[in-house]
C-alpha cells in the first residue's frame, strides 16, 4: 500500500484530522487508546509505540510545510523501528568520537542496510565514518 498524500494545511495534525491513517503496532485504531482499554488489559504496552507508517506520514506533513530535515530525521527514526531499543544504544554508543574504527562503523552501516533495511542510517552512520576519518576523531585498532 502506498503512502497517501497529505496536505498539512488539511490533515495536520493527524491525530484529529486523519485518524484513519493511525494504528498501533498491534494493529488497533487509536481511537482505541483509552484509558479505559489500558486499564482493562486490552491495550498493551506495544500498543503505545509509534509505527514506521506514523513517522512517515509525519516526515511528509513537515517535508510538507518546508522542514526538510525535520523530515528526514522521522524517515530515520521510522526506520529505527525495525531494530532493538539495546542494538540502538549501542550504535548510539559507537557513533561518539574516539569510540569505533572506521571498519566497525562501516561493518554497523552495512548491518543497518542488510538485516534491517535502514538505508538511510546507514547512509547516516558512513557519513560520521567520513566526517570522523577527517577530524581524526577515530579509533584507533590496537
Amino acid at each position: 500500500m502506498s503512502e497517501p498524500v497529505l496536505d498539512p494545511a488539511v490533515d495536520y495534525p493527524l491525530s484529529l484530522n486523519r485518524k484513519d491513517l493511525l494504528t498501533t503496532p498491534n494493529g488497533k485504531p487509536i481511537d482505541a487508546i483509552t484509558m479505559d482499554a489500558v486499564m482493562s488489559g486490552e491495550v498493551s504496552a506495544s500498543d503505545l509505540r509509534i509505527t514506521p507508517e506514523t513517522l512517515r506520514l509525519q516526515a511528509q506533513i513537515a517535508e510538507g510545510v518546508g522542514r526538510k530535515q525535520l523530515g528526514a530525521n522521522l524517515r530515520r527514526a521510522a526506520e529505527m523501528t525495525a531494530i532493538s531499543d539495546e542494538r540502538v544504544l549501542q550504535i548510539y554508543n559507537a557513533l561518539r568520537p574516539n569510540a569505533s574504527t572506521k571498519a566497525e562503523l562501516d561493518a554497523i552501516a552495512e548491518e543497518l542496510e542488510t538485516q534491517y533495511g535502514a538505508t538511510m542510517l546507514a547512509g547516516l552512520v558512513r557519513e560520521a565514518a567520513d566526517v570522523y576519518e577527517r577530524r581524526d576523531i577515530l579509533a584507533t585498532s590496537e
